[in-house]
């Protein structure tokens, strides 16, 4: 199975919302704990550890491309 990274969610706005939701009222450190409990359960669901390998890794790139731009813009 390959990952997908095109939308699956017929509606991804409301995808994002019950995340920003579940998130609501909680400290940075039980924000942190449910991310956490989220991405573990998820990565079961998938079950392929070749997809989970290819999500950590466009994950790391994202976030390492948004902070060099953000390094840049504050240059």
């Amino acid at each position: 199975m390959a990952l997908s990274t095109a939308s699956n969610f017929a509606k991804p706005d409301d995808a994002f919302r019950a995340i920003v939701e579940a998130h609501r009222g909680l400290s940075d450190e039980q924000s942190a704990d449910l991310d956490a409990a989220l991405v573990l359960v998820l990565a079961n669901h998938i079950g392929d550890i070749a997809v989970l390998h290819d999500a950590i890794a466009l994950a790391k790139r994202r976030m390492l491309d948004a902070s060099q731009q953000q390094q840049q813009q504050q240059q």
